[in-house]
């Protein structure tokens, strides 16, 4: 058996079970992953070490490193292309309450600062938010701030 061949095959198709085996077979003094997602990140972080592996798989891991909060290993060279293969999804919310009569530039800031607080809220135990629901809150506590300064 070509023990690694078999290594490459794992590390290719995130093979989480075999690399169990194989690592518990291969090295069985050595600390073997408690969970299968060690063993997933420790299978990213070899992927972007192992030049053996092509370009867009070890690109992946890296951004998958990236954004689950691990470091990744990719050597600085090839980092801009992976960037450029897989770039940084960042979210972002807009809120715009515009008013031209005197009444609604005072009400402005209020229903501002509703709508903020709402979206401060719903990102504060998250990282990812539905944009179809937050927006029904966001206008849901500005239709409530407005109710509370019109009485």
């Amino acid at each position: 058996m070509d023990l690694s061949k078999e290594f490459r095959c794992c590390l290719e198709d995130l093979d989480i079970p075999t690399m169990r085996r194989l690592w518990k077979f291969v090295q069985p003094n050595l600390p073997q992953p408690t969970s299968d997602r060690e063993t997933l990140v420790a299978i990213h972080i070899a992927r972007t070490q192992a030049s053996s592996i092509k370009e867009r798989l070890r690109f992946y891991s890296h951004r998958w490193l990236l954004d689950e909060g691990y470091p990744s290993m990719l050597p600085d060279k090839l980092k801009p292309r992976a960037e450029r293969e897989y770039p940084q999804i960042v979210e972002g919310v807009g809120i715009a309450v515009r008013g031209l009569s005197p009444l609604s530039q005072s009400v402005a800031p209020i229903i501002r600062r509703a709508m903020e607080d709402v979206v401060l809220d719903a990102y504060a135990g998250t990282s990812s938010v539905n944009p179809v629901k937050l927006k029904k809150h966001m206008m849901d506590a500005r239709s409530c701030a407005y109710k509370k300064f019109l009485g």
